[in-house]
């Protein structure tokens, strides 16, 4: 009976992402169209990132699939290659917020400190191609999850090959970014190596010590 409430569960969470992600299309078709096709394809990110806003109702919807998603692949990643987990809706909705909380923070850490540095249409180009990658690793979680759901065998494999698929595709992104901001980036080559040090790989070695520390 307690799988059969976890997976009702993860089902209502993962319905929800698929309808963010239809309004998101309600929202703006031809926008939706040009997102599916930003792998390989910069048509999307010189069209859009001119009329980024502050808050993106686009963006938005596909951030909160992206949120849903994360959250349930995180758990199916803990209870394969670590311990077996018992669903608690209160836990996971803290999951969740966890989640969308550190992604915009992080964000809004990352505009502070580009105002500081005075590259501003930098970071905010950059920015703007990184939530588009994050958001299109939404739809790619929501879809592992679905063969995590109803797949009872090789969940550790579906989790690796989506994993090393993301992380693919959002070294794709890093170096789009890095092509198109190729003679900015020049101009403000060290206050832009301190803004990757500080927001871009210090968090993740923090991340590390802090997760090795507690294994120990």
């Amino acid at each position: 009976m307690r799988n059969f409430i976890t997976y009702e569960w993860f089902t209502i969470f993962t319905v929800l992402g698929l309808v963010f992600i239809v309004a998101a299309k309600y929202v703006n078709t031809f926008r939706f169209n040009d997102f599916l096709s930003v792998i390989g394809n910069s048509k999307y990110l010189k069209i859009y990132s001119k009329d980024q806003k502050f808050v993106d109702l686009f963006d938005g919807l596909l951030f909160l699939n992206f949120s849903m998603s994360v959250g349930v692949f995180l758990f199916f990643c803990y209870s394969t290659f670590i311990s077996p987990l018992t669903f608690e809706l209160v836990w996971f909705l803290k999951l969740l917020l966890a989640i969308a909380t550190i992604v915009i923070i992080k964000t809004l850490l990352e505009r502070l400190i580009g105002s500081l540095f005075e590259i501003d249409a930098l970071v905010d180009d950059y920015l703007f191609q990184k939530t588009t990658f994050i958001n299109y690793s939404g739809l790619l979680f929501l879809v592992a999850n679905l063969f995590l759901l109803y797949t009872k065998n090789y969940a550790d494999v579906i989790i690796i090959a989506t994993f090393s698929l993301i992380c693919f595709i959002n070294l794709i992104g890093f170096i789009t970014s890095l092509k198109n901001n190729q003679k900015i980036i020049n101009l403000n080559i060290f206050y832009f190596l301190l803004y990757l040090c500080a927001l871009e790989i210090a968090p993740y070695v923090l991340l590390y010590k802090v997760i090795r520390e507690y294994n120990v």
